[in-house]
């Protein structure tokens, strides 16, 4: 089974620009000024840097 990434909004404080979105290697990861962050499917490679990254455990690599 393949994993997925997936946003935990609830632990993503929202008030701030996400320092996970610039760890990404593939760009899957935009931010609309302080929304939680969006994931591209298409681009997203798995590799859990950004969950890795996340101060808050926001980014969850299931």
């Amino acid at each position: 089974m393949e994993r997925k990434l997936e946003i935990i909004t609830e632990n993503c404080p929202q008030n701030h620009k996400c320092p996970a979105v610039n760890v990404c290697p593939v760009g899957a990861l935009s931010q609309n000024e302080f929304e939680a962050p969006k994931i591209d499917y298409e681009k997203c490679i798995r590799c859990g840097k950004c969950s890795n990254f996340c101060p808050k455990k926001a980014l969850v690599l299931k």
